[in-house]
């Protein structure tokens, strides 16, 4: 499980600074501070790029419903290296490794849904202004988001962070909304890492097209990062790229961070023995039942799981189109208030369906990758507590793989990303080098 604790806004030339959409539990008084804020209009270039805002016309891959196959391209953002490092540094991140201005594309492109049916998604590219001519690719995939509109290729704030930092650094981006989220159709199936992972890898395949468009080709060497909910696709985006799943992309580096690796073992225990703070705990867990009830048989009526009134009301609040300024009043303050008394004593001895699921999303460390791998995480960390990133390391180190993790100490679980994220596009730096 894995939130975004505070989006931060950022302030252009004749907009006023305003506070965004603020995504985690933890977060809730700041929540709800927020709430009648204006929030800012999305930056559009002018005039850059005019014929990548027409259908892509682009055959579509030789994959099963043509899978990556690009439908779109819209410009979305255009800063220059200026804009950019102050729209980082209002995150409290560094900006130092902020060497040029970019611009942003929403792509819209073929996908497949959990069951396999055909559906489309969207993301962000972003390519920076200058570099070289042909760009590494950083794959970047975001944590956990209740609105379609948080999504990085619709909302300016915390979900352009890394695409940002990472572009300007010189790399493509290739930031997916994932399934409902952003401009896609239907829900989000929240913590299916499969679905996950094949919108990432459909979104690499389209950004391939698009990028030879936009007159910026890609290497395929790919960098993976991802935070919080992202972390846990990176890892198993990394494996599927291991694994060979495009012969146009190469696996160079993976620096997940604050991933939910271990559910079984680590997340779900965290979340009732204090280690995750009583509010995020019941968003993460109402948005996850919700989800996952969809795709593995947990349940056949919320009320099974949900005390009245929020049986009433939970899976209507997760359909893609309520904040979560919408979502955390309407919820309870605890674990106990929110299930019934049958639930919340399975939920702490998994079994049935329940297993199924975390299992279902487990075991992405379990494999023997062939490039360098860094965990970032924090002992601060109430979301995602860093038993999840040593569970993880000593899965890899089981396979002779030294995948160090790097704690960020007292940090809370956005500062994890806002001190990681620079620190990673140094060490992409130094892996780049090498080679």
């Amino acid at each position: 499980m894995n939130n975004d604790n505070s989006r931060t806004g950022y302030a252009t030339s004749g907009r006023r600074r305003r506070i965004a959409r603020r995504t985690t539990a933890a977060a809730a008084a700041m929540v709800l501070a927020a709430l009648g804020v204006a929030p800012a209009v999305a930056q559009q270039p002018t005039g850059q790029q005019a014929a990548a805002q027409q259908p892509a016309r682009t055959p579509g891959l030789r994959t099963a419903h043509g899978r990556g196959t690009l439908l779109s391209i819209t410009p979305v953002a255009d800063l220059d290296r200026a804009e950019v490092a102050r729209f980082l540094a209002s995150g409290g991140m560094d900006t130092a490794t902020v060497r040029h201005g970019l611009r942003g594309y929403r792509l819209t492109y073929r996908t497949v849904t959990p069951q396999g049916a055909p559906t489309t998604a969207t993301g962000l590219l972003a390519l920076p202004k200058g570099g070289p001519h042909r760009l590494d690719l950083v794959s970047d995939t975001h944590g956990t988001m209740a609105h379609r509109d948080y999504a990085p290729s619709v909302g300016e704030d915390f979900g352009r962070f890394a695409p940002y930092l990472h572009a300007s650094a010189g790399r493509a981006v290739a930031a997916p909304d994932y399934l409902g989220l952003g401009k896609g159709p239907g829900r989000h199936p929240y913590m299916d890492t499969k679905s996950s992972v094949t919108a990432s890898l459909d979104m690499l395949r389209a950004a391939r097209t698009a990028a030879q468009r936009l007159g910026r080709p890609l290497t395929g060497d790919v960098y993976a990062s991802g935070f919080s909910q992202g972390g846990q696709v990176a890892m198993a985006l990394g494996k599927a790229l291991g694994d060979g799943a495009d012969r146009h992309f190469e696996l160079r580096a993976l620096a997940p961070v604050s991933g939910p690796y271990d559910i079984e073992h680590a997340e779900t225990p965290a979340l009732f023995d204090g280690r995750v703070n009583d509010i995020s705990a019941v968003f993460y867990m109402s948005y996850y039942l919700t989800a996952q009830s969809r795709l593995h048989p947990l349940y056949k009526d919320p009320s099974e799981a949900f005390r009245k009134p929020y049986a009433d009301i939970v899976d209507g609040l997760f359909d893609s189109e309520h904040t979560e300024e919408e979502i955390i009043p309407a919820l309870p303050a605890t674990l106990k208030e929110l299930l019934t008394d049958d639930y919340y004593r399975r939920l702490q001895h998994l079994s049935g369906g329940l297993l199924d699921a975390a299992r279902a999303q487990d075991g992405n460390c379990a494999w023997k990758p062939g490039v360098p791998v860094r965990l970032y995480s924090s002992s601060g960390d109430t979301d995602v507590p860093i038993a999840n990133a040593r569970h993880c390391a000593a899965d890899l180190a089981a396979r002779g793989v030294d995948a160090p993790v790097v704690d960020q100490g007292p940090a809370d679980h956005n500062t994890t990303y806002m001190k990681s994220g620079p620190e990673i596009v140094r060490w992409f730096d130094t892996v780049a080098a090498r080679r």
